[in-house]
């Protein structure tokens, strides 16, 4: 009964009960102005409940985003005593993800705990981990997962029999900024599968190895859980702040970029750290941080 209040509520505090924060909103705003794409935002703070919103229902591809709710199926299927955390897996070459993974590296029939390979999807953002647990679990679970617990319109297109349409326009998977943002609201407040998977998850999610774009703009000392999703013309970030002053989420995603660079100054990546940069500074006014002269040659990920 009580998680059903929480679900409850954590749904009314992304709809009728949210404020609008129009000082912030003016400020996103004019942040974004002349970006050659398509954006969307949703912040919240999450003390206050005020909002800030553009085009924050939008649809947009997720990229490796979705990979948060694979996290989420998995966790379920462990909950119900499908699957064990520590279980052994054994890699097939089959399961190979063209690209520089780490699990890509593994040979056939090498072994490696469930919970490893959880953790290389999240942090690593390593793809043949995540395909390997999505085949596992199944997309048609996790989206059952997904409209069971009233997200609308996130879903997982890839290797989900009638969504081949949606799939050619958005990728991987889909989503709007405000389902982001709350998929990791959940997660924060122990209201993704249960409260003992929400809290692992969480710890996950503040590992992450990409911390070259928002993230950048977060003080190192500061924990933030978060997500990052990038194709040619698409690149987005949802990330949650434990705040000094207060926790606050925000999801920004772009599409249709005109800078389908793989470089540090991607239009795209730049945006991304320039709106953390503006949160951070707008909800902690009296923090001096920034960051450290010389830190680009370290931020060199890729």
């Amino acid at each position: 009964m009580k998680l059903k209040l929480l679900f409850f509520l954590s749904i009314l505090s992304f709809t009728a009960f949210a404020q609008t924060d129009k000082k912030l909103t003016a400020k996103l705003q004019d942040a974004v102005k002349g970006f050659n794409g398509q954006v969307g935002i949703f912040v919240q703070n999450l003390k206050t409940g005020k909002t800030a919103e553009i085009n924050p229902d939008t649809l947009f591809p997720t990229a490796s985003m979705i990979k948060v709710s694979i996290q989420c199926g998995v966790m379920d299927k462990i909950e119900k005593g499908e699957l064990a955390y520590n279980q052994k897996l054994v890699y097939r070459d089959s399961l190979l993800y063209p690209g520089e993974d780490i699990l890509g590296s593994f040979k056939d029939k090498d072994t490696i705990e469930l919970s490893k390979v959880v953790l290389l999807m999240i942090t690593m953002s390593d793809n043949t981990a995540s395909t390997w647990l999505q085949k596992i679990v199944t997309g048609e679970y996790i989206n059952q997962w997904l409209e069971q617990n009233g997200f609308k319109v996130m879903r997982v297109n890839s290797r989900v029999k009638g969504r081949e349409q949606i799939r050619a326009k958005y990728g991987w998977g889909v989503s709007t900024p405000r389902e982001m943002c709350r998929i990791f609201t959940m997660i924060r407040n122990g209201e993704a599968v249960s409260p003992a998977a929400s809290e692992r998850m969480y710890r996950d999610l503040v590992r992450i190895y990409w911390d070259d774009k928002a993230l950048s703009q977060i003080p190192p000392y500061v924990q933030a859980a978060s997500k990052q999703g990038a194709v040619d013309e698409a690149k987005s970030e949802t990330v949650l702040v434990n705040a000094p002053h207060g926790d606050y989420v925000f999801s920004i995603m772009t599409n249709n970029n005109k800078d389908q660079r793989w470089v540090p100054d991607n239009e795209a990546y730049k945006l991304i750290q320039k709106v953390s940069a503006l949160l951070w500074h707008y909800y902690e006014p009296k923090s001096t941080w920034k960051p450290a002269d010389g830190i680009a040659k370290y931020m060199l990920n890729e």
